[in-house]
Parts: structure tokens; sequence; C-alpha cells
């Protein structure tokens, strides 16, 4: 059981689990993501961990089907830059390992993003901690959670 999903059950959020066998060499998690599963690829969400500033970290949550707009984050946080978290300062801030960063259950809550497409469904999945790992809940849910805000944040 990965952090996320003991966070989600302490905090008693409906959530489904969905499994997958994960290939090594795929290029990208999240479209490997909605391949395995059969979903839209608009529904299925990444988790980017930004730099601000070039200290502050910041999580941003968005569709796979996108690339995230730095320029809208850096606005959102209110910083003059936003830049890619180095991966190994990611990992240890968070606990999770590339390709397997999920919004949920990070050792450190990280000020959060979602993008505002979120809100046109019901349910959005997001990474569950681990590659091969997908859980599916409500994006009014995962806001709370991670006391996120709706942002527009794709380029």
């Amino acid at each position: 059981m990965t952090p996320a999903i003991k966070a989600l059950k302490r905090a008693k959020i409906p959530y489904v689990l969905h499994e997958y066998e994960h290939d090594a060499s795929a290029e990208s998690f999240g479209d490997e993501a909605a391949s395995k599963l059969g979903l839209p690829a608009d529904q299925v969400f990444k988790t980017l961990v930004v730099a601000l500033d070039g200290k502050k970290l910041a999580v941003a949550i968005l569709p796979v089907s996108h690339m995230l707009s730095l320029k809208a984050v850096a606005k959102a946080f209110k910083a003059k830059k936003a830049a890619m978290a180095e991966k190994n300062h990611v990992q240890k801030t968070t606990g999770y390992v590339l390709g397997g960063v999920s919004p949920v259950g990070q050792k450190k809550l990280l000020p959060t993003l979602i993008d505002s497409s979120a809100q046109q469904f019901d349910a959005i999945y997001v990474s569950a901690g681990r590659r091969g790992l997908q859980m599916e809940l409500a994006p009014a849910d995962l806001a709370q959670l991670v006391r996120a805000r709706f942002e527009n944040i794709i380029a």
C-alpha cells in the first residue's frame, strides 16, 4: 500500500485503483497509463514538481495530453520564474520516483495547482504512488486533500 492510498483511506475519500503492467521502455508514463487503461488522455493527469524562483518547490497537476506552461505556474504562485525541479530533489522531497509521483501522500505537502480542465470531469486519474498504478477520484476531493486550487496551467 502506497502513502497515497493510505492518505486517501485516512481521509475517507472515495477512490478506485487501476493497475496495469508497466513497460520500462515507455517514453511517457502518463501516455502509457492512458493507453493501457483505455482512458482519454485528457482525463489522466500527471503530477509535475517545479522549482519556483530556483528554490521553493510546488506541484502542478495537468492532463498527460498537454504540456505545462511554466509561465502560467509562476504567475499563479506569484513567482518570477518556474522551472522543472531536479529529479533527485523531487524524489527526496515527495518520497516517490519519477513516473510514480502521486499528488497525494507526499512526504511534505507542497503548494499545489490542478489544471482547471479537471473540473469538467466527475473523476480524474492520477498516480497512486508507483508506476503502473493509477487512482480514480473526484477532482474536488483531490483538491481538498492536497489543498490545491484550480488554475489554467497548460501551454
